[in-house]
């Protein structure tokens, strides 16, 4: 149930008619999750926004997937650099005025360029990382050989339809953040995510427990699916005010 004051979770991408930032493709996507307590989350959060609850939890995601044709603005995408694997380790989150997002506790790729423009831009948390995306026979191989490693396979299934909890975990229109002293709402948009149903087959991680949720990896996953990817186009970051905090 959908806490009073918070926006609703949409399938759909809410009406986003702002500038463009920059697009690109989201494709091959594991959707790893685990549902925990929501104390074991709120102190990794930045200040002014909360757990975002499902069913009395809140969750983790593992997510490794392949960026492809990234381009600044509305412009074409940007050749080598604009394409590569990345992992992320993500939360779900409301903030002071009730609009849901996600935070990133870290994100690897494997292009230096993006990694810098992102940190020193953004402050979002990626590493330069040395990935590799290989497929054979139904079956997804995710690898993070350094700096720390990650390994998951997944046999990927029929078409899911998608129900409460898939929009709840996929359905996310903004990412927080709080970076040079201001809190940041990115928002996003894209085409409903196509779902597909997925079996974990191998997973050997240490992102999650570098992101700090030590003992995740130790169980299975509570939900698992896969998708082929959605087309993305992002705005540009706007800044909100948390109440009783200064105007940035």
């Amino acid at each position: 149930m959908t806490e009073p004051g918070t926006q609703p979770v949409t399938r759909a991408a809410p009406g986003y008619t702002g500038p463009t930032m920059m697009t690109q493709r989201w494709c091959d996507v594991a959707f790893l999750h685990w549902a925990v307590d929501p104390d074991t989350v709120a102190p990794l959060l930045p200040p002014g926004v909360r757990p975002d609850v499902h069913d009395g939890a809140t969750w983790v995601g593992l997510v490794p997937f392949r960026m492809v044709g990234a381009g600044v603005l509305r412009g074409p995408s940007i050749p080598w650099l604009g394409t590569f694997p990345e992992t992320n380790v993500r939360l779900y989150t409301v903030d002071a005025r009730g609009v849901r997002g996600i935070v990133f506790r870290s994100l690897d790729a494997t292009r230096l360029a993006v990694v810098a423009g992102a940190r020193a831009a953004f402050g979002l948390p990626y590493r330069w990382a040395s990935m590799s995306i290989a497929e054979t026979a139904g079956e997804r191989t995710y690898v993070t050989r350094r700096p720390h490693a990650s390994r998951v396979r997944v046999r990927v299934g029929a078409p899911v339809a998608s129900g409460e909890l898939e929009d709840f975990l996929t359905a996310r229109w903004g990412l927080h953040e709080r970076h040079l002293g201001v809190d940041w709402y990115v928002p996003n948009v894209h085409e409903p995510w196509p779902l597909h149903r997925a079996e974990l087959l191998e997973l050997d991680d240490t992102l999650l427990a570098r992101a700090g949720f030590a003992d995740l990896a130790d169980r299975p996953p509570d939900h698992v699916t896969c998708s082929p990817g959605v087309s993305v186009r992002f705005g540009f970051p706007r800044p909100w005010r948390r109440p009783g905090s200064r105007r940035p």
